[in-house]
């Protein structure tokens, strides 16, 4: 995932695939499971 959203920000400057980037190395360091993560993007966008 970290690839692949990295390639894209590289590629494109698009901030949402760095923020995602941001987001799975947070994820891998703390140990989160990566679906607790899209519950709390889900909540914070609507």
């Amino acid at each position: 995932m970290q690839n692949i959203s990295w390639n894209l920000f590289s590629a494109t400057g698009n901030i949402d695939a760095y923020l995602l980037y941001k987001d799975s190395q947070r994820v891998s360091i703390d140990g989160d499971d990566e679906t607790e993560l899209s519950m709390v993007s889900e909540e914070n966008e609507g």
